[in-house]
């Protein structure tokens, strides 16, 4: 038996709380900066922010572990009371309690196969006046580095008129990421997450967009560099969840290219 739920901002506020509630819980310091280049929205009222038309925007977050989104979202809800958005693949939504909190929250459900009606919905979110919160990567980066980027962010916020805003975090994914590194009382306990949000980019209607999506991806990675630059853990020599580049034993861009191809093969066998 399939559940419909209606929408109910009340869900969503509670889930963003639950989450603010943690980090105090697990003492997990959470050290922001360029807050300067978050809009600021005169249309916030009361504990949420109202949606107004030309007043939307793209949020484009790293993902370099599962609980990523959980900080962007920590931010912009403490910064402008925002309720995002969130683009999930359907493949995500599958269990009935993640389909059942995506109705609820009004978040948008994507079948990869056949995007066409969760791009219209999101474009149309976006002039509406909404948060839309989109992870461009399409998938974790094994490597600690940005990935390459879908397209999908830079179009509809070309098409719809609204800024991009690229929140970089760096942190959690020692909480909790792929390749083993599981949630534990030891990952999360005073684990400091770093969020840095970069200005603000205007796409315009004409632009180039893999020219486009190639910029917001060097702005992410140069937020990444900034929140690692600045992050109060000095990792150890070899440390599991540091990039190469940085003298960590993540794999090697190279390495995680091919294995992202072996993951496409599996996703298009199971779809």
């Amino acid at each position: 038996m399939t559940l419909k739920f209606p929408p109910n901002k009340y869900v969503y506020r509670s889930i963003v709380l639950t989450g603010i509630a943690s980090t105090k819980v697990f003492r997990i310091p959470v050290l922001p900066s360029g807050l300067e280049n978050l809009p600021r929205d005169e249309e916030i009222h009361g504990l949420t922010r109202t949606a107004v038309p030309g007043k939307g925007a793209v949020v484009a977050i790293t993902h370099f572990g599962y609980l990523d989104f959980v900080f962007a979202e920590y931010l912009v809800w403490k910064k402008l009371r925002a309720h995002m958005r969130f683009l999930v693949t359907k493949k995500a939504a599958r269990k009935p309690f993640v389909k059942a909190v995506c109705e609820m929250c009004e978040h948008i459900i994507v079948d990869r196969s056949n995007g066409a009606a969760a791009y219209t919905e999101s474009v149309e979110a976006l002039r509406r006046g909404e948060y839309l919160a989109v992870l461009p990567e399409a998938g974790v980066s094994r490597s600690f580095s940005v990935r390459k980027l879908k397209t999908g962010a830079v179009r509809m916020a070309a098409e719809a008129g609204v800024p991009i805003i690229p929140v970089s975090v760096w942190g959690s994914h020692r909480m909790l990421t792929r390749g083993g590194h599981g949630l534990s009382l030891k990952s999360v306990w005073k684990n400091p997450v770093r969020i840095h949000v970069s200005p603000m980019m205007r796409v315009a209607p004409d632009a180039s967009v893999p020219e486009a999506t190639e910029l917001l991806q060097k702005t992410l990675q140069a937020g990444m560099d900034h929140c690692i630059d600045t992050y109060p853990v000095k990792p150890e020599p070899g440390a599991w969840w540091m990039p190469v580049s940085r003298g960590g034993s993540a794999m090697t861009v190279e390495e995680q290219l091919i294995l992202d191809e072996q993951d496409r093969e599996k996703y298009k066998i199971t779809g």
